[in-house]
């Protein structure tokens, strides 16, 4: 991947490993649109192709992380759906809901710095994210109940998970502002920073990945991790690491990271997500939208 590309809502960068998705209409809080869409799912494809990525970090211009919806269109916003992706039965695809499921299908660790506010599908596309960090000018809201809507991208899964029903319902429910601290008590951000700290907290971490872990290690772990939410029973993840454990055990990058370990050096490890990945969900379909 090369250093810069050109989008016209969003801009992608990459450095030292670290891609950096930038939701860019900053005049317009960074509102969430059909192009905006098809944009972050297009960078998600290319940070998952380029095997020198190694941590996504996802962030806004300006003043604001996501407004929402872009509601220029007034009350007729919602009429057609939630995207123009056709789904079946006359039912268009949730837009959101294809962002959330392309960040949860993402190979590389995904972390939000939520610099302002996050409204609507602005904070539920965070929900799959692995770890957020927010600006103490940060406030989420989930407001579908406040423009006569409902969840999306795909909310009602995530959200439960990342901060407990009781803490779900209440903020779905009377759709109120939450603010940063609240955020953190409760499990939705990780931590707190001042403006200026944010990217630079968010990047501490993304580079702790990148120089000290295996990335096909961290791919598998982050699929096993996410997926395992949804498992009827803990069998499903023995099974699942047992398959891990055997197939990664006799890699190179295993043998690396033990004789790095003895030899009390830096690890090199050498294998590429794009290439070296193993399947160790050999039952694993995606559901259908149907």
């Amino acid at each position: 991947m090369s250093e810069k590309h050109t989008f016209s809502q969003i801009e992608l960068s990459v450095s030292e490993n670290i891609a950096t998705i930038t939701l860019n209409r900053p005049e317009k809080l960074n509102a969430f649109t059909n192009t905006m869409l098809h944009e972050i799912i297009a960078a998600f494809d290319l940070t998952d192709a380029d095997d020198d990525v190694r941590a996504v970090i996802v962030t806004g211009a300006g003043r604001a992380f996501c407004a929402g919806a872009d509601l220029s269109s007034g009350g007729e916003t919602f009429s057609r759906g939630g995207s123009d992706v056709q789904g079946v039965r006359g039912v268009p695809r949730d837009g959101g809901g294809l962002v959330s499921l392309r960040i949860f299908n993402s190979k590389k660790p995904v972390i939000g710095a939520i610099n302002g506010p996050a409204v609507g599908v602005g904070v539920t596309m965070t929900l799959p994210m692995d770890i957020r960090l927010a600006s103490d000018t940060s406030k989420f809201g989930f407001v579908f109940t406040r423009r006569g809507i409902v969840t999306e991208a795909c909310s009602s899964w995530f959200l439960p998970r990342v901060v407990g029903i009781s803490r779900a319902t209440e903020w779905v429910f009377t759709g109120r502002m939450v603010g940063p601290d609240e955020a953190k008590e409760s499990g939705l951000v990780r931590s707190v920073h001042a403006p200026e700290d944010l990217l630079l907290a968010a990047r501490a971490i993304a580079s702790e990945i990148v120089n000290n872990t295996a990335p096909v290690s961290v791919a598998m772990s982050r699929q096993m991790l996410w997926r395992m939410l949804g498992a009827s029973h803990p069998m499903e993840a023995h099974r699942a690491e047992s398959r891990g454990i055997m197939l990664r055990g006799s890699s190179a990058d295993a043998r690396e990271g033990v004789a790095s370990f003895l030899e009390k050096r830096a690890a090199n490890f050498t294998m590429n997500v794009s290439t070296d990945m193993p399947d160790i969900f050999p039952e694993w379909q995606d559901p259908e939208f149907k």
